[in-house]
């Protein structure tokens, strides 16, 4: 079984034991606690690279194995299915937040890496630490605070899954270490939490929507062709989300294709893209085959169900520290060049979403072409669409801003297979496999038509736009010169 595997399987168990009242055998169990101690001890599969006290200032982080970032980020894969109003947005100035501070607590071990305090303005991080750190605990104490101050909304079940996890991960690591390093480093990793946590809080325009995504007070401007809803529930998602904080580039840096123009000419081409849409989304429901797998396997719309859109490209992300043997050093700068890119992303997509407001396919085609019509994603959630414009798509735009990392990160011959949905039948989640990771994307957004949610512009310039952003991040130096 792969360390990827594993880890699916220590959440699996633990949320069987969470919910189980019946199992009256406690013997017949594996705890959490066996498999993450488990899991440590084997290095993951990672060669020689072993966690325990390695991690001290005096070693490198590149001799560490990243055992503890992938528990970690496996759980917050399982945490963002439940956090109830936070994608997609929120959800990504929570990757790229949690990914930074988890950077910043390491980077004093990491060879040829410097602070992001350098090129993120307003960032400036107290180096103030004791010199016998054990990054992994530090680590561990940084991603619980962080963790647990970004995720909203949980369930307190699953809530308790932080704590769960904070206490079992440490008790695997603090075997042979002297107490005082012990101290040192969770109060270090601690330490650069809460200066991540008040950085954050600083950017206002998104601490206000975090706690109001459908704001009452915002109405839609009216007109052909202009999105707006019909119902409470599908009342605009973060329409203010625009003016949030970015890292790399920021909207009015990012380039934008104006939309076609609305028409209710069959001959034009936005009358064409909305039969496309209609076809395609009756024809893959219809022959329920390679086409609706696509809709539905990058469908990651559902709350309760699925993760969000953000989230899924750390998924992949995952599986890609493990397929590459990936030490926690690189695994460290891949997540967060990624929360980096998936933040930015979000906030101009969401500017032009909102500065276009151009709207869903089901509308039109109600109106002008079937009256009847269901998108494919209705029978997944209790209305139509997504509550929010559709130009530019979001799923695309996020695809690209991840896969533009990865190719940086990697080259763009993939060899990939995802099974973020592996396992799963609520939905069509077996496994598909790409030769490069631009292929890759352009299926995510190409999946968004078949869906029945938007028409091939919104998938193209979401594309595109999110290679823009991805491009920017890539251009951050984090590398110290001549490293």
């Amino acid at each position: 079984m792969t360390f990827y595997n594993r880890i699916k399987l220590t959440f699996a168990i633990a949320l069987l034991a969470m919910f189980s009242q019946s199992c009256t055998d406690e013997d017949s169990l594996v705890s959490s606690e066996d498999l993450v101690a488990t899991q440590l001890q084997r290095g993951g599969g990672q060669g020689d690279r072993q966690g325990g006290p390695d991690g001290r200032q005096g070693d490198q982080v590149s001799n560490i194995n990243s055992e503890v970032t992938l528990a970690w980020s496996m759980l917050f894969l399982e945490l963002d299915r439940y956090a109830k109003g936070m994608r997609p947005t929120s959800t990504a100035r929570a990757i790229a937040y949690i990914n930074l501070a988890a950077y910043e607590t390491a980077v004093p071990g990491m060879t040829g890496f410097e602070s992001t305090s350098r090129s993120i303005p307003g960032l400036r991080i107290n180096e103030n630490r004791n010199r016998n750190i054990n990054y992994q605990l530090a680590l561990n104490a940084c991603y619980a605070d962080v963790m647990d101050h970004f995720i909203i909304n949980l369930p307190d079940n699953y809530e308790a899954m932080i704590d769960d996890l904070e206490t079992t991960t440490e008790e695997s690591l603090i075997d042979g270490v002297d107490q005082r390093d012990i101290d040192a480093s969770k109060s270090w990793g601690t330490s650069v939490a809460r200066q991540i946590i008040e950085f954050s809080k600083t950017d206002e325009a998104a601490e206000a929507q975090i706690l109001e995504a459908q704001p009452l007070s915002y109405e839609p401007p009216t007109g052909d062709g202009y999105w707006t809803y019909s119902a409470d529930q599908e009342r605009a998602l973060f329409p203010y989300w625009g003016s949030v904080r970015t890292f790399a580039i920021a909207p009015e840096e990012t380039t934008t294709i104006p939309p076609l123009s609305y028409s209710e000419d069959p001959s034009s081409s936005y009358y064409q893209e909305m039969v496309e849409v209609y076809n395609a989304n009756n024809d893959a429901r219809s022959e329920d085959a390679e086409e609706l797998w696509i809709a539905e396997f990058w469908s990651d719309d559902v709350e309760g169900i699925t993760y969000g859109p953000p989230t899924r490209q750390v998924s992949i992300a995952n599986q890609l520290i493990t397929e590459h043997d990936l030490n926690l050093e690189e695994s460290l700068h891949l997540l967060l060049k990624l929360g980096l890119s998936l933040n930015d992303a979000a906030v101009s997509t969401w500017k032009y979403k909102y500065e276009y407001l151009v709207m869903r396919p089901n509308v039109f085609i109600h109106e002008f072409i079937d009256p009847s019509y269901q998108t494919n994603l209705y029978r997944l959630i209790p209305w139509p669409n997504p509550t929010f414009p559709g130009y530019p798509s979001g799923h695309s735009a996020f695809a690209s801003a991840a896969a533009g990392v990865f190719i940086d990160f990697f080259g763009d011959q993939a060899n990939f297979t995802d099974n973020s949905h592996d396992g799963r039948t609520e939905f069509r989640g077996a496994a598909r496999s790409f030769e490069t990771f631009t292929d890759m994307a352009a299926e995510n957004g190409y999946s968004r038509i078949p869906l029945g949610v938007h028409i091939k512009m919104d998938c193209t310039e979401g594309l595109r736009l999110g290679y823009e952003i991805a491009d920017a991040v890539n251009g951050l130096r984090v590398r110290r010169r001549g490293a």
